[in-house]
């Protein structure tokens, strides 16, 4: 059977679409990911990657590359096609009535992740979020199945699409697992891995930082994505306490968390947050060091509930800075956290579990089973 996974959004090497999705129905089926990073085409995984070229800017990418991708499709002429961005639905929406079986894959609450776009103000935003809203569920509820990236927005999507499932975006087993991390003479350090923003809680994080009774640093790895916000956190104070580390690969990121006593994940509480489940959360519990989360009561379900972690208030400095602090003067308490994270995410938040999941998903649409 051949597959084909579509992107216009993200990189070739996308955790969830390439190292997790792609890579496990490779195991089994011809697989095909078109990208749009210019990148050229190249085979990985046993994937066949083909680039169509990178988009000349926000709008070329919805329009113009929507049709590249659209004419690429038809003539692979795939069994299955398993697309993974809102503005690719007019594609889904065309293949399906070519005939094709389409999946769509909802890795955010997309109307409400439309709210805080930095470039849209709030009146556009609104309109733009109560529109797709409508849109998604006309063209959603035509598919043969949607892939959520979380138990919440399964629920959504439940209530007018009949095929949906949850395939959450937990890690692979042993890829951050630690070596023979040492607590007692471990350097102050604690970790943020992945987008920095402002909604994402940096300017808290390193506000925090100027209030610690500890000298500790963070180590910052990922790119910004406001040159605002990337301006204001460097003026601030705790920005003297910062590593900043750039964008890393996935062996340099494990480097940095065997290091670290602990990870940030304190997004500020925006509708797309508060139900959400950051791949960061688990892949710092994977890593075997404590999680810094929010406070929601989804994240203490899972932070606090297997005892890996600390929540707090995302929008206060102080109660971040005295987590930290907890950690980094009680390093047995860290570790005893640490080895509690390991063990959930190898019991029941690991990727191996998720990826049978969607395998017996694609049997079924695919007639296998």
């Amino acid at each position: 059977m051949n597959i084909v996974h579509l992107t216009s959004v993200h990189q070739r090497n996308d955790i969830r679409i390439f190292m997790k999705q792609c890579t496990s129905l490779a195991q089994r089926f011809n697989v095909t990911l078109i990208v749009a990073d210019g990148l050229g085409d190249s085979n990985a995984n046993n994937v066949n990657i083909i680039d169509i070229g990178k988009p000349n800017g926000r709008l070329n990418r919805m329009f113009a590359l929507t049709k590249l991708i659209y004419n690429k499709a038809i003539e692979l002429d795939a069994d299955l096609y398993h697309l993974h961005d809102p503005e690719l639905l007019p594609v889904a929406l065309k293949l399906k009535r070519k005939g094709k079986k389409v999946i769509f894959d909802a890795h955010e609450d997309f109307p409400k992740q439309v709210l805080t776009k930095p470039y849209l103000n709030k009146h556009l935003a609104k309109i733009i979020s109560f529109s797709m809203k409508y849109y998604e569920h006309y063209v959603c509820s035509k598919l043969d199945l949607i892939v959520t990236a979380t138990p919440a927005i399964c629920q959504k999507f439940s209530n007018f699409c009949k095929n949906v499932i949850d395939i959450n975006n937990y890690p692979l087993l042993g890829e951050l697992q630690p070596l023979d991390k040492d607590w007692i003479t471990i350097k102050n350090e604690i970790a943020y891995v992945g987008g920095i923003s402002k909604i994402r809680g940096i300017q808290e994080s390193v506000n925090a930082l100027a209030l610690l009774k500890t000298n500790t640093q963070l180590n910052l790895v990922g790119k910004f994505s406001e040159t605002a916000t990337y301006e204001n956190v460097k003026n601030s104070k705790g920005w003297n306490s910062v590593n900043e580390l750039g964008q890393l690969n996935r062996e340099q990121v494990r480097d940095v968390l065997q290091r670290s006593i602990a990870g940030l994940v304190t997004f500020l509480p925006v509708p797309n947050h508060i139900d959400a489940q950051p791949n960061k959360m688990f892949e710092y519990m994977s890593a075997g060091i404590p999680v810094i989360g929010a406070n929601y009561p989804l994240w203490q379900s899972i932070i606090e509930g297997n005892q890996c972690g600390i929540c707090v208030n995302p929008e206060d400095p102080k109660e971040i800075a005295n987590a930290i602090d907890r950690l980094v003067l009680d390093k047995k308490l860290a570790e005893e956290m640490g080895k509690n994270g390991i063990n959930a995410v190898n019991t029941k938040y690991n990727w191996k579990i998720e990826e049978s999941k969607l395998i017996k998903v694609y049997q079924e649409l695919l007639g296998e089973v």
